[in-house]
């Protein structure tokens, strides 16, 4: 019962991390591997899909809600949402290989559902890219060369 709740908190703790909230995932991976209690693999595969269905979230909210944005609630400023617009017009889909960094990735996963990026393709950039990071992360954490 302690395995599956480390895997549900790890889950929940990237897809946190991938929407707008402040939430970080990258503690909750690496005390799990340094636990050395779980595949390395499955900690990937489950921070992964969590982090991908979370980023998902946010297209959903750009592709659908994006004529709230000048509601008091909307989750971005306007000067935040104008400047992700902006970058993603000016690198495009690419710029999604940029998804898993800090205070750039959610703003940005925002813009694609806003710009209408495609699912498929905003899917797979994004999991590359978030799939990547943590895989790094679990490299410099366990020490591999």
């Amino acid at each position: 019962m302690l395995t599956l709740s480390a895997y549900f908190g790890l889950f929940f703790a990237a897809l946190g991390a991938a929407t707008l909230l402040p939430l970080q995932s990258e503690a909750v991976l690496v005390g799990l591997l340094l636990s050395d209690a779980y595949p390395v693999w499955a900690l990937l595969a489950v921070a992964s899909a969590g982090n991908v269905l979370g980023a998902l979230i946010n297209w959903l909210l750009g592709r659908y809600l994006e004529h709230f944005r000048h509601k008091r609630w909307f989750p971005l400023s306007e000067r935040q949402l104008d400047r992700a617009q902006g970058w993603y017009t000016h690198y495009g889909y690419w710029s999604l290989l940029l998804s898993w960094m800090p205070f750039i990735g959610d703003p940005l996963t925002l813009a694609a559902g806003i710009m209408r990026e495609p699912c498929w393709r905003f899917l797979l950039i994004v999991s590359l890219a978030k799939t990547g990071r943590y895989a790094v992360l679990a490299a410099l954490t366990l020490g591999w060369s």
